[in-house]
């Protein structure tokens, strides 16, 4: 068989042709093909594909293209063709409509393909007696009942009751924790300010021995690492002390060297300057002696200016060794202070939310004595042509972008107090209901 030259022309266009036959179909969204009407705040996308004849292909109309939003008023602000109403109207005639004015604008022999794909409708929002009212997302088809869902059903007091109760409960425990907390770490400073080698804890009988016992180990480790800490600090600085009295001690032994040099050195000059006197020596032998006086001199002044700064660094190491002690005993006095301050307030707020457990467990148990509960009853409020309509809706009722449900939960003990106040308030219509 025989292929002619036109063969790869041919099946390249086709391939063109079918490739964007596929793009058309892709870019139905599934909101476009259940046709959906178009309403306020309605966000789309929008593309335009023409056949070229001259190329043998479809090229697409980037310019006029892309994502928009439908306004309040409801229309669609398009470049080349302005404002276009969309707003209850289906994806075929919007669409069609956008060909045609295409077609007269430009002047086309055939209209373009147009397609349109439903990115987001606006959304919904759930209010009333449901568990978490608030804004939810639109699909085709939503139903009160599936909005209900959506915000997590009917409002439960007894619920909510039961939560806050857990709630104080688990405060309380952890309340509870801290005063074992606070106490251990209590009883570890008073401890240290006894100089105490061993902690005594009072434990109260009753709570959970080895959480305790856990405490207790670590104030211990606690109580050791700062003893230890307490005494290496002090074996430094008696350390150092001792260190700076051997120092004192050698400098005043070479100080005792230094004055013997120097009255050597002056015996000799006295001898030399008489011999200088009489011509039996050299001046330059005097001379050597008196800058040899003068360097011992200024040597000894040295040795005397290190001994008093080494009884100086003496005295301050003695001071902070003396010292040590009570200044270890004055923070952990006002560190205790502390802590025994706020194991007072620990103890106040276990008390308060003892109580606020107490009450609420009290409430919730009157919250179960409720009356029973009515079928729940459903309002929708829609925007309509510039206006805002509420309506009585049922579990099946259709919704569209933009509604409000608003869900209402009756108890038999409000509509009976209601009523009991109707009578009571009004005389001549409890007369009037007794005669009919």
């Amino acid at each position: 068989m025989k292929l002619s030259h036109h063969s790869p022309h041919l099946f390249f266009r086709a391939a063109s042709v079918i490739g964007v036959v596929a793009f058309l179909f892709g870019a139905m969204s599934p909101a476009h093909a259940d046709g959906g009407p178009f309403v306020s705040q309605t966000r789309m996308r929008l593309t335009v594909v023409q056949w070229i004849q001259s190329k043998g292909q479809y090229e697409r109309w980037d310019a006029l293209g892309g994502e928009y939003t439908v306004s309040d008023e409801g229309a669609v602000l398009l470049p080349f063709l302005g404002s276009l109403p969309v707003v209850n109207r289906d994806s075929a005639s919007v669409t069609g409509e956008i060909a045609r004015r295409l077609q007269e604008k430009i002047g086309l022999v055939q209209p373009p393909a147009v397609t349109i794909e439903i990115l987001d409708y606006p959304p919904i929002y759930v209010v009333g007696d449901v568990t978490t009212p608030g804004e939810y997302k639109f699909r085709l088809g939503l139903t009160v009942l599936q909005s209900l869902a959506m915000s997590g059903g009917p409002f439960r007091e007894k619920s909510q009751s039961q939560t806050q109760s857990i709630r104080f409960a688990g405060e309380l425990r952890e309340i509870d924790h801290s005063i074992l907390r606070s106490a251990a770490k209590l009883s570890r400073l008073e401890a240290e300010m006894e100089g105490a080698k061993e902690i005594t804890f009072d434990n109260a009988p009753g709570v959970d021995q080895q959480y305790v016992a856990g405490i207790d180990n670590e104030e211990r480790v606690i109580f050791q690492a700062r003893a230890n800490a307490l005494d290496r600090q002090s074996k430094a600085l008696t350390e150092l002390r001792d260190l700076l009295t051997t120092e004192i001690a050698t400098l005043t032994e070479k100080l005792a060297g230094a004055d013997d040099n120097i009255k050597s050195v002056e015996d000799q000059l006295s001898s030399v300057k008489g011999l200088v006197e009489k011509g039996l020596a050299l001046s330059s032998r005097q001379l050597d002696l008196e800058r040899l006086l003068t360097t011992y001199r200024s040597d000894k002044l040295d040795l005397v200016t290190a001994v008093m700064r080494g009884r100086q660094a003496i005295s301050e190491t003695t001071r902070n060794l003396e010292g040590l002690s009570d200044t270890r005993r004055s923070e952990v006095a006002s560190e205790a202070q502390s802590e025994r301050a706020n194991l007072d307030q620990l103890k106040m707020k276990r008390e308060m939310t003892q109580r606020l457990l107490v009450d609420d467990l009290a409430t919730g148990g009157g919250a179960k004595n409720r009356g029973e509960e009515l079928p729940l009853t459903f309002t929708v409020s829609r925007r309509s042509e510039g206006q805002i309509k509420q309506f009585e809706a049922s579990e099946t009722t259709t919704l569209v972008p933009g509604d409000v449900v608003r869900v209402v939960q009756h108890h038999i003990s409000d509509a009976s107090s209601e009523a009991a106040s109707d009578f009571s308030s009004d005389p001549e219509t409890l007369a009037n209901r007794s005669n009919q």
